[in-house]
């Protein structure tokens, strides 16, 4: 049966989600419709690119992911369909690809589907869907666009790497309230050199070592550790770290590496 994955910053309150998938049900009653999440922050292209970046890889090849962030129309635009490393995805071509992606896509076009007027405010349930279903059903991209060389650039904040020091920042709190790093567990192993570490973060809050899962440290203690995607997080054993601890989207961490003795 073939999948589509939906990734929408539509919520859950108003009908436009229901209208989402009513729309792909009635081109494609059989496919199998997966929520990755309806619930990125309105526009948050970045947001979204991090939950589906570690989301997409899991679902099996030839499945299409379709984007709903910041679609609305306007006259510069551009809605694209993109194959990657055996996957198929439809958004708009507003830079979510280019932080979605390492390394450049293998096949790209811009969507030439017809907008039909009536739902011109709404491209999700026309012009979005019917390229989602197309791929679907087998159909090629050729046959929905024209190739596109570049698709729009955006960049992410990267960690500032100093001599024995990495800075970093806060770039997703999940639904447990456990808070994740834009530091890999790549730049923190290069760094490191099995030295001593200490990471602080507000005024006085700090750890100095590394757990492997949530229940190392006792219930109500803060750990950090690197969790499925392989990014550094901030939690409490069965508690709320963001909310317990003050951190935020945005909040700057900081690790600094011991020299060795």
């Amino acid at each position: 049966m073939s999948i589509i994955t939906l990734t929408t910053d539509l919520g859950s309150k108003d009908f436009y989600q229901s209208a989402l998938k009513g729309s792909l049900f009635s081109l494609m009653p059989n496919v199998n419709l997966v929520d990755i999440t309806h619930e990125v922050p309105s526009f948050n292209i970045s947001y979204a690119a991090f939950v589906l970046k570690n989301a997409y890889p899991y679902f099996p090849k030839n499945t299409v992911h379709l984007i709903g962030i910041d679609s609305v129309y306007s006259e510069n635009t551009k809605y694209i369909a993109i194959k990657h490393k055996d996957h198929f995805f439809v958004g708009a071509d507003n830079g979510i690809f280019s932080l979605l992606f390492d390394d450049i896509p293998d096949d790209v076009v811009e969507l030439n589907i017809m907008q039909d007027l009536k739902y011109l405010h709404f491209p999700l349930v026309d012009i979005f869907v019917k390229a989602a279903t197309h791929l679907a059903k087998g159909g090629r991209l050729k046959e929905i666009g024209l190739p596109v060389a570049e698709i729009e650039q955006k960049m992410l904040l990267h960690p500032v790497i100093e001599r024995d020091i990495i800075r970093g920042s806060v770039v997703y709190i999940d639904t447990f309230c456990n808070v994740i790093t834009n530091i890999t567990k790549d730049l923190f192993t290069k760094i490191q050199k099995n030295r001593d570490f200490t990471l602080y973060f507000r005024k006085s809050e700090t750890i100095t070592q590394l757990s492997w899962h949530y229940n190392e440290v006792q219930e109500g203690e803060k750990l950090c550790l690197f969790g499925i995607s392989n990014h550094l997080e901030i939690a409490i054993n069965k508690g709320k770290a963001s909310g317990l601890l003050g951190l935020h989207l945005g909040d700057i961490v900081r690790i600094e590496f011991h020299p060795q003795i």
